[in-house]
């Protein structure tokens, strides 16, 4: 008996029934857009989010690499992304550089932490990642909550958390789990993507305080949009431009070193930065709740 082939994309399994499947959504309406495709896809095949929602972007990803393998053919594009989203943000006065902060964290007035929620908001949280944060912005992927720190009336660091990383060998073996558990259970992992004190701030102390204040915030916050809470926060820290200190300093755990593959090396080209995984468990048996 010949098994039935199955296909891998974005972390699940297509059979060659759903590939034909999602071809014939894709032949039923000839003007049908991508993004209504997606939707459509992912009713169809149960494809939803932990939270019920549509994993929508999964899914346009996954048939685009479909397509690209010729097991689907999708309409034409409406849209068209710039080749570099990121020249299109323009610094502006609400971003200039400010007066020198030097007083110790407990000096600090007021500090609050406040979650990124407007458009206004959003767009100058943006700005200072990318005119400040040696990354510069890019959307995070998948679930996310940004923050601004302030103090007083002021913004002197900013916060970005969004989807962990897929495969990161340091992190699974330090979990324990399999690659069903990880699987099923990714989205209980949160990544740190970004992480800013701005510049002028030079504030002892700081930068361990914020992490603190984002271990406690972030679960009640992800509860409060999402629908339930991650366990485990991860970060990766650059190795030839930081040493990670306030990690440490905030009892986030050092478990190891990438290889410098990133997501879409197939060739074991290892051509990116080597980083370092440093783990921050948001409960106690977080283990065995990835473990499960």
């Amino acid at each position: 008996m010949t098994l039935p082939k199955i296909y891998r994309y974005c972390g699940r399994n297509f059979t060659s029934h759903e590939i034909e499947i999602i071809q014939k959504i894709i032949s039923q309406d000839p003007i049908r857009t991508r993004s209504k495709i997606s939707k459509l896809v992912c009713r169809t095949l149960e494809w939803f989010k932990p939270n019920g929602g549509l994993k929508d972007m999964s899914c346009r990803v996954a048939m685009l690499r479909m397509h690209e393998d010729g097991l689907i053919a999708l309409p034409p594009a409406r849209k068209t992304v710039p080749p570099n989203k990121r020249s299109r943000i323009k610094y502006t006065q609400d971003t200039a550089p400010g007066k020198p902060i030097t007083e110790p964290v407990g000096k600090l007035l007021n500090l609050k932490m406040s979650q990124v929620s407007s458009k206004d908001q959003s767009r100058i949280w943006n700005e200072y990642i990318h005119r400040y944060h040696y990354l510069g912005y890019k959307t995070l992927p998948g679930a996310q909550l940004r923050y601004s720190l302030y103090s007083d009336s002021s913004i002197i660091a900013l916060l970005g958390f969004g989807a962990a990383a897929w495969k990161v060998a340091p992190r699974d073996q330090f979990i324990g789990w399999s690659p069903q558990q990880r699987e099923q259970k990714l989205h209980l992992v949160v990544n740190n993507a970004r992480f800013l004190i701005l510049p002028w701030v030079q504030s002892k102390n700081l930068a361990s305080k914020i992490l603190s204040m984002a271990s406690k915030q972030l679960p009640k916050d992800w509860l409060q949009i999402y629908n339930y809470q991650p366990v485990l926060l991860e970060t990766f820290v650059q190795i030839d431009r930081f040493e990670g200190t306030c990690y440490k300093a905030a009892n986030w755990t050092y478990v190891g070193t990438t290889k410098g593959r990133g997501k879409l090396d197939r060739l074991n080209m290892a051509c990116l930065p080597q980083k370092k995984v440093w783990l921050y468990p948001l409960r106690k048996k977080f283990k065995e709740l990835l473990c499960s």
